[in-house]
């Protein structure tokens, strides 16, 4: 049963690409949403730890927010996101093969996230307006994630996790950059969509293996 959701899942993310530079439709937000809330399906039905199946829920949510693209709507998306991480960094941490001191084992990847967030938050804060509280809180819980994911042994399934979640980043810088930072004219508009979406969903699914 959950081979075949996800095999849904993945259907459903495959037919939402096409439809994600397009405008705000029913759906456009059902496919997106499903192809989350699939994942998160079968990591109950999968006895997984509950943090994952409370990072995945929170992650559909957001996504059901963001599908409707008005500000009302993209501030509860991105708490929901947030939410996510947060729940993710828990997961992260508390798993028993965990160990916090792995976390300066890998100074490379531990210093580019934090140069990442400082150049993200140079960037952002003048270009976010009214967002810029949002959005500068938001930076430290994504990279707070790639950092926390760094704790976990590179072995067996949980060699997944740290792809995984630098790809959930990089969707979001791409994101961020494509929102606040290239003009409504710029030509990168007609590919960015197309760079997003298979990362943050590929990042899900390889979240989901990880920790199954």
């Amino acid at each position: 049963m959950t081979t075949a959701l996800f095999w849904l899942a993945g259907i459903c993310a495959l037919a939402y690409l096409p439809l994600s530079p397009r405008p705000v439709n029913t759906l456009r937000s059902l496919l997106k949403t499903a192809s989350v809330a699939l994942l998160a399906a079968i990591a109950f039905l999968q006895a997984a730890p509950h943090l994952l199946v409370l990072a995945l829920a929170l992650c559909a949510l957001g996504d059901a927010l963001l599908s409707r693209e008005t500000d009302s709507t993209f501030m509860a998306g991105i708490a929901a996101f947030a939410a996510g991480h947060l729940t993710y960094i828990a997961l992260f941490l508390t798993h028993p093969a965990s160990d916090p001191a792995m976390i300066f084992d890998r100074p490379g990847y531990f210093w580019s996230l934090i140069i990442l967030g400082i150049v993200a938050a140079t960037l952002l804060a003048p270009r976010a307006g009214d967002l810029k509280g949002p959005v500068l809180g938001y930076i430290p819980i994504i990279l707070g994630m790639g950092i926390a994911v760094l704790s976990l042994p590179e072995t067996s399934a949980l060699r997944w996790a740290l792809p995984a979640a630098l790809a959930f980043i990089a969707s979001d810088l791409i994101l961020a950059t494509e929102k606040f930072l290239l003009p409504a004219d710029h030509p990168a508009l007609k590919i960015t969509p197309y760079l997003v979406w298979p990362l943050y969903w590929g990042a899900q699914a390889g979240l989901l293996v990880a920790f199954l």
